[in-house]
């Protein structure tokens, strides 16, 4: 049935609102760090077949875009017929939604009048969910976790005091994870509650028509786009840290066909034996986040954006792994598919390129016990540089691609027994280029007295640093060390008290010639930091020199001079 162009107008953008105000009341509830400061988290409504119709502004595409697959188990399993109002339900299962034991999607059906008319859904991380701590050592699922099947977390409003019990009697926070769980209950209810709200004010019975054009309007923006792109076959490949000794290829043929375009990852390595396998449902939520992100970032997200975009890997690679594969440090290889596709796509977009990133969020769990017998658990985000963009310099320090914020200093010292001895932006770490990689960050982190501690590095670049485009130098490779040596990543290490942990992130490639860069922005650059005198020198050919007090803690543009050396034999 055709609906009023206007009504549609109007209902998508008072649904945006609710939206924001779903995410608003799940962060201000949350208990935990993870989803209160880092905003490992998503929102979304959607109609009531599960097909998602708009997401909030905040959340990872990890777990929005696995959210939007993923929605399609909730109503398989619970047919209308078998829910009430006041029903919510819960899963973490991997290969249903975000990939990952932590991540739990909590789904609550909206009922009008006795009718099922719709569906609101978050997913967070929770920080704590049992088995191994989140690392990449488990050889098999069932030791990362206790892994929860599509079950009613409340029911008629009756919250399953059972669940609720084992879930507590899994967990090491189970104060944080119970209280997250509640927080995404509550988020849910309140876009439930403005969602009926709307409906009544539009005399509405259904919202699935209006639902059914905003997503048909995004389907075809994107196609439209997609058409616009030259027909043909593109490849590229790149290669991660894996695990210990065991490298990852990633391999992707992107074949752009009229208004649709086809992503297959064969080739790519077999699933590994640890747990940095990654579920199909992430690969598609991270493969088509990177295509409407290069090709048309304006489109609205929801169900619509992803119809002609579609995603392929072998079963049983390390892209589609099967179970019972392990998973938890699954974002450590699915971070790496948008700078992936990306490149692949440089051809089809001219100009509209950008050299690799960082890409793998940096996540540290910090666990111990204080000095007076208190034990603590603290999951710390970090984030390194952006990769330089044909027009632009990369981003320092931001959440490329995940979207998450790194943990506050403040918030890290005050709920664990930790001090944060420096936090800074790592100089020389963006590759050099006529347009500058970003910078990643050096952080170091101690004990707060004779305490016990370990932490776990979920970390990855610190081989294989993000690649340079058009004569642009690679990004520094990261570091994950003690001051005495090197620390394994992906495993938990445990530490002494006296022990100082190094936590230096990756910077993101340059783009072009370095010595193409304006001799201005070089300046610019030695005087904030981010590039060394020397790095001026060599890399960019331009002699920077201080004529400033040597003692000044604060030095000032007009005590730098800069000679351009390019050309000089």
């Amino acid at each position: 049935m055709s609906v009023d162009p206007i009504l549609v107008g109007v209902l998508g953008n008072r649904l945006h609102s609710i939206l924001a105000e779903q995410q608003n009341a799940l962060v201000n509830t949350a208990f935990s760090s993870v989803v209160r400061e880092s905003l490992d988290l998503a929102c979304a409504v959607f109609d009531s077949r599960g097909e998602m119709i708009g997401q909030s502004v905040g959340g990872t595409p990890g777990h929005i875009n696995a959210m939007a697959t993923g929605m399609h188990h909730f109503v398989a399993a619970y047919p209308p017929e078998t829910l009430e109002p006041g029903d919510v339900l819960l899963t973490n299962d991997p290969w249903q939604t975000a990939g990952q034991i932590n991540d739990i999607t909590v789904a609550t059906p909206v009922f009008l009048r006795g009718r099922l008319v719709a569906w609101f859904a978050s997913c967070c991380h929770a920080p704590d969910i049992g088995g191994r701590l989140v690392s990449a050592e488990a050889t098999e699922v069932f030791e990362e976790g206790l892994r929860l099947p599509i079950m009613k977390f409340l029911r008629a409003g009756e919250v399953n005091a059972d669940l609720e019990l084992l879930i507590r009697a899994n967990v090491r926070t189970p104060e944080e994870t119970i209280g997250d769980l509640y927080a995404q209950v509550t988020g849910n209810e309140v876009g439930a509650a403005s969602l009926v709200r709307l409906l009544e004010e539009f005399d509405l019975d259904t919202l699935d028509d209006i639902a059914a054009e905003i997503m048909n309007r995004s389907e075809r923006a994107l196609r439209d786009a997609l058409a616009k792109l030259p027909d043909g076959t593109y490849a590229s490949e790149l290669v991660t840290d894996g695990f210990d000794d065991e490298e990852v290829v990633l391999k992707v043929t992107v074949t752009v066909d009229g208004d649709e375009i086809h992503l297959d990852f064969a080739g790519s390595s077999p699933q590994s034996r640890r747990g940095i396998n990654v579920v199909l449902n992430y690969t598609r939520a991270y493969a088509s986040f990177a295509v409407k992100a290069a090709i048309s970032p304006e489109v609205p997200h929801n169900a619509g954006s992803f119809r002609p975009v579609h995603v392929t890997a072998p079963e049983g690679s390390v892209l589609n792994c099967t179970p019972p594969a392990p998973v938890a440090s699954r974002h450590l290889i699915g971070h790496f598919l948008p700078s992936l596709l990306i490149t692949a796509l440089r051809e089809a977009l001219p100009g509209n390129a950008m050299a690799h990133s960082a890409d793998a969020l940096w996540m540290t769990i910090w666990r111990g016990t204080d000095a007076e017998g208190r034990e603590f658990m603290l999951n710390v985000f970090q984030t390194g540089g952006i990769g330089a963009r044909s027009t632009k310099d990369g981003l320092n320090t931001t959440g490329f691609p995940s979207g998450l914020r790194s943990t506050p200093t403040e918030v890290i010292e005050t709920m664990a027994p930790l001090i944060q001895h420096e936090r800074v932006l790592r100089t020389d770490s963006g590759g050099a280029g006529k347009w500058r990689g970003g910078l990643g960050q050096c952080t170091t982190m101690g004990a707060r007295g004779e305490i016990s501690w370990s932490v776990n590095g979920n970390v990855d670049r610190l081989l294989r640093a993000a690649s340079g485009v058009d004569s642009g130098r690679d990004g520094s490779v990261g570091r994950f060390a003690l001051t005495r040596g090197a620390l394994p990543s992906k495993s938990r290490v445990n530490l002494s008290p006296c022990d100082v942990v190094n936590v230096f992130l990756p910077g993101g490639g340059g783009y072009g010639d370095p010595f193409e860069r304006d001799p201005e922005a070089v300046l610019a650059d030695v005087v904030d930091r981010y590039i060394s005198p020397r790095a001026a020198r060599e890399l960019y050919g331009i002699e920077v020199t201080y004529h400033g007090d040597p003692e000044a803690l604060v030095r000032l543009p007009e005590d730098y001079t800069a000679v351009s050396l390019r050309g000089r034999k």
